[in-house]
């Protein structure tokens, strides 16, 4: 019996040297018990389609009171617009931004208070912006692991699935409006150029599960120039602005060994 524990003990020494001479491997994300889950995957791709909301010279009501410019919402200002992004989660709280997105606004003199001026506008734009995004709520579900890796929790309660965030930033916008002139003109007319804007908003999305999300953001857009529906009125005292709103959807890329992100859709 002696001798059985003598080899035990001798098979038990070697089994651990060998397996302390095996190197480790380099450890790139986060385990099962990291607090901080988000770090699998830092980067995600966004896609949105939704409607703008344009506030020129042309068009509004703004004879009397405005309430607070709500009287200027019309739907036959509205058209469509197209965004797509790449985020990159800085912190957990913090997001930087790019963000891509081209449309169109129009504006009509036509049942507003300039009916007699009878000017008629679109304008076709493209809109390149940075920026960075802070999460006032983050969903509960980047704290699971089974979460994370992509599997969906239907029994997480929808509260719990809710990301509530701002963003601010810079960007340009190239524009070219196409003004349909009526008889009165009593300002400046000019077909198209490039401007900084600044945009700003609140968004809120629901993670549906570590990978994906989907989402509403409605945002300002407050250029420097009064030409973006080709003209300006000899009245105007502030620049046009216009307003998007969102639907948004994300899928989060995995995090690469060298902490790029990885196409490999998985």
């Amino acid at each position: 019996m002696k001798k059985i524990y003598l080899l035990l003990f001798l098979m038990a020494c070697s089994f651990y040297t060998v397996n302390s001479q095996i190197p480790r491997p380099k450890r790139f994300a986060p385990s099962a018990s990291d607090p901080e889950l988000w770090k699998l995957r830092r980067y995600e791709l966004v896609g949105g389609i939704g409607i703008t909301q344009f506030f020129g010279d042309i068009g509004g009501f703004s004879i009397g009171s405005n309430a607070l410019g709500f009287k200027d919402f019309s739907f036959r200002h509205t058209r469509y617009n197209f965004t797509t992004a790449l985020k990159y989660r800085i912190t957990n709280s913090i997001n930087g931004r790019l963000n891509l997105a081209a449309g169109t606004l129009h504006a009509t003199d036509e049942r507003g208070s300039n009916e007699l001026r009878a000017l008629e506008t679109t304008t076709a734009f493209f809109e390149p912006s940075l920026l960075a995004e802070y999460y006032i709520v983050k969903s509960k579900g980047e704290s699971s692991y089974i979460f994370q890796k992509g599997k969906r929790i239907v029994f997480l309660p929808l509260l719990s699935t809710l990301n509530v965030y701002a963003f601010t930033g810079i960007g340009g916008l190239a524009y070219h409006a196409s003004v349909e002139k009526g008889p009165v003109v009593t300002g400046t007319i000019k077909s198209g150029g490039f401007t900084m804007i600044v945009p700003a908003g609140i968004g809120v999305s629901m993670s549906y599960s570590g990978k994906t999300n989907f989402g509403i953001e409605l945002s300002g857009k407050y250029p420097l120039s009064d030409y973006l529906d080709g003209y300006t009125s000899i009245f105007s005292k502030t620049n046009d602005v216009y307003y998007f709103l969102v639907f948004t959807y994300s899928y989060k890329l995995p995090s690469g060994p060298r902490g790029l992100p990885s196409f490999r859709f998985r």
